[in-house]
């Protein structure tokens, strides 16, 4: 089959998955596509390019996806239906790829233009909704850094730990709250709540009227 960039780009995530980044290695995603390491390079430089185009089909597909949630709104929709949209979209895109989470971290380290897309129309919809800049690029990276690190938890693929039943009575008469906290939701519903609160947040510093910490209407104090 013949060598492209995009089948070089599958078999980089699957590596990715399997090895993560540091045992991601042009010399594995060769051995994958049973090719020579040297034939790569006409198509993908080297392995940061590599990573930033995997991170880049991954951001990509996650703005297509909230293009079609977006679209998928009643216009007159408030703007914190507008970041649900684009969060959940989000987190759901990202979901599809084990290893997604991280190369979504790392994607404005490599310039992946797809992952500046997302939060170049988080901080649309945040500035049309009235949100001053200082704070719209706060919560904007918040929003992001959030759903992203929600995701890292989710694909972690630590053990858990086996406990017995007296060790859980144990635990749940010592941290009540906290035992009735982690059971009360399902995964999804705790994401949907984590981005209403900090949407309700944004929410209350608008009304308020309140610039960022160290701020006057976005520029330094005297």
């Amino acid at each position: 089959m013949k060598l492209t960039r995009e089948r070089i780009i599958d078999a980089g995530m699957a590596e990715f998955a399997e090895s993560g980044y540091h045992g991601l290695s042009m010399r594995k995603v060769a051995q994958r596509l049973d090719a020579q390491a040297g034939s790569l390079y006409y198509h993908v430089p080297n392995k940061s390019a590599l990573i930033q185009l995997m991170a880049d089909r991954v951001a990509r597909r996650a703005y297509e996806a909230g293009t079609a949630a977006l679209s998928a709104l009643d216009p007159a929709a408030p703007w914190q239906d507008r970041v649900q949209a684009q969060l959940v979209t989000l987190r759901e895109s990202i979901r599809l790829h084990p290893g997604g989470a991280v190369m979504l971290a790392d994607s404005p380290k490599v310039l992946s233009t797809g992952a500046l897309s997302l939060m170049e129309r988080l901080l649309e919809t945040l500035r049309d909704a009235g949100i001053p800049a200082g704070h719209a690029a706060i919560g904007a990276d918040a929003l992001l850094s959030h759903a992203t690190g929600f995701v890292l938890q989710e694909q972690s693929q630590s053990p858990a730990a086996a406990v017995g039943a007296e060790e859980a009575a144990d635990l749940h008469a010592r941290f009540p709250l906290t035992v009735a906290a982690a059971t009360a939701f399902t995964e999804d519903d705790k994401f949907s709540r984590s981005v209403q609160l900090l949407c309700a947040g944004l929410a209350t510093l608008m009304r308020s009227g309140r610039s960022p910490a160290g701020t006057d209407a976005g520029r330094p104090r005297d």
